[in-house]
């Protein structure tokens, strides 16, 4: 990626950025949870949608007659992707803060048209959240690529933030002897036992990418 730009640079605490990509994809393929802002309206709105990333762009999807993707059709966005790794406990309460790793894409939203290249980038998505489960599915149809819409992004304008404050560190000298507890509480995503649908046919097993889920997804 080339220099940061205005919409990019994090001028506050600066130390915290990251421009390169690796550090980008890596936030990008952990978490596929994302805050799309739009403006409807001339307002503000900030839509949750899944994310995944392609080589070079990120894509999301909804439903074609969704206001906030036809708001989006050309237009300049910003997503953000976040994730939170813990809660920062100071002495005093306005050094309170949270580790965490962000990344905000800005740019002009491309709509995808062609319906061979939707089905391809639905596909992507289910490989990049499970891989090889596409080929088990119940194949997609013209009428479900019809009525669903995408939207993507270039990587071109993108930075990230990268918060890992040590147990401590955020309290100022003069506070160190006030007797409060200082330090971190982790956070950590954990996947519970999966819950099969009560009609499953006999004979249909738990998968291999089901059992092992895991957040993150396998791109490139």
């Amino acid at each position: 990626m080339g220099a940061p730009t205005d919409r990019t640079r994090l001028r506050r605490v600066s130390e915290k950025a990251a421009y390169d990509r690796a550090t980008i994809d890596a936030v990008l393929d952990a978490m596929p949870l994302a805050h799309v802002g739009y403006v409807m309206n001339g307002a503000p709105v900030v839509i949750p949608t899944l994310q995944w990333r392609e080589g070079d762009r990120i894509y999301w999807h909804g439903s074609s007659a969704s206001r906030s993707l036809k708001a989006g059709r050309g237009m300049q966005v910003c997503v953000t992707v976040t994730l939170t790794d813990a809660m920062v406990l100071a002495r005093s309460g306005l050094e309170h803060s949270v580790n965490h790793r962000s990344v905000m894409v800005f740019g002009q939203a491309e709509w995808i048209t062609d319906a061979a290249a939707k089905a391809r980038h639905l596909q992507a998505m289910i490989d990049n959240l499970f891989p090889g489960r596409w080929p088990q599915l119940r194949p997609i149809t013209d009428q479900e690529i019809k009525s669903t819409g995408i939207l993507s992004l270039p990587l071109s304008e993108a930075s990230a933030k990268i918060a890992a404050h040590p147990p401590g560190s955020t309290d100022a000298e003069e506070d160190r002897a006030w007797p409060v507890w200082s330090g971190l509480v982790p956070i950590n995503l954990t996947m519970g036992a999966p819950i099969p649908a009560p009609d499953l046919p006999e004979g249909v097993t738990l998968p291999a990418h089901a059992a092992n889920y895991r957040f993150g997804f396998k791109s490139d």
